[in-house]
């Protein structure tokens, strides 16, 4: 669980909830420590007065108090994780991939959407952070373009040289697309990651929703641009875009369209350190600030061994 504080992220935010408590007992303490206790209620007012006035009773102040609440404060701080997101993170390879599928299917390339399907791929690229993408061309059949590599940046001339030659089967097979997809993080034994699915939602047969779910359930998210073309291609069909919702919904992903496609890209970047946050490798995408608090604390904690007078 984390939370954000503008460029700022708490790693462990539950923390903050110890605040609170420790202001509280410190109060109680400080009222205790003030006081005479028992003696305020078994000795005349008058007479208690008098003792004070005399110098013959000296209430606490309670100041040494203060110390160690301030110590565990600070170490409530740190134990939030107070932490800058690394911009250019280091990754391991197998930890967490990208593999975006792009439909090239008549609906698309000869309805003038393939422009908005290359944008929105160049884009997902561009926000790939390190991650190492790989990448499907699809139609009636599913082909790897290009495997995992982490120099996204290479498969920008692929992405501009798309179109429908590319693909010789007629059709629409997501589900091959996904089963393929499915198979390239196995066998590069890539954990985690996202399958992004550029395409208009056309043909989205059972074995796509089940893929996505099967998908989805070992923590690779299916996420989808839905294209719409710009001009009517005779017996094309429309795009389905209550049908590709359900798909990213079935497969744990999210759903963006591929005219307006930062979005989608953003989450997809994000969503690597969101989800390894929670885990060991916080170390890889956080500057955890919080060893600085620590230290700090040890300033206030050696007023704890100062010799009382």
């Amino acid at each position: 669980m984390t939370a954000a504080l503008g460029s700022l992220v708490l790693l462990r935010p539950l923390w903050l909830l110890a605040i609170p408590a420790l202001a509280i007992l410190a109060f109680l303490a400080l009222r205790r420590a003030r006081g005479l206790g028992a003696w305020e209620s078994a000795i005349d007012p008058v007479l208690m007065q008098a003792l004070e006035r005399f110098g013959r009773v000296v209430p606490g102040r309670g100041r040494r108090l203060l110390i160690p609440v301030a110590v565990a404060a600070l170490v409530a701080l740190a134990l939030t994780g107070p932490a800058h997101r690394i911009a250019d993170p280091e990754t391991f390879r197998n930890l967490d991939g990208i593999v975006v599928a792009v439909d090239l299917s008549r609906s698309i390339v000869e309805s003038d959407g393939l422009a908005d399907a290359q944008a929105a791929t160049q884009l997902v690229l561009q926000r790939a952070g390190g991650r190492p993408v790989a990448m499907i061309v699809y139609a009636g059949e599913a082909y790897v373009a290009s495997a995992f590599t982490e120099d996204a940046a290479a498969l920008s001339p692929l992405v501009a040289v798309l179109d429908g030659t590319v693909v010789p089967n007629p059709g629409s097979r997501t589900d091959r697309a996904l089963a393929l997809a499915a198979r390239m993080f196995q066998e590069a034994n890539v954990l985690k990651g996202d399958v992004v699915l550029v395409t208009d939602g056309d043909n989205l047969s059972p074995a796509a929703f089940d893929t996505a779910r099967d998908l989805g359930g070992r923590g690779i998210h299916v996420d989808a641009y839905l294209v719409r073309p710009a001009t009517k291609n005779g017996d094309a069909p429309p795009p389905d875009a209550d049908g590709l919702k359900r798909l990213v919904a079935a497969g744990d992903g999210s759903f963006g369209v591929a005219e307006d496609p930062f979005a989608l890209a953003e989450t997809i970047a994000g969503r690597a350190a969101s989800d390894l946050a929670r885990g060991d490798t916080a170390a890889l995408f956080f500057a955890d600030f919080g060893r600085y608090l620590l230290a700090l604390a040890l300033f206030p904690a050696l007023l704890l061994f100062r010799k009382a007078t």
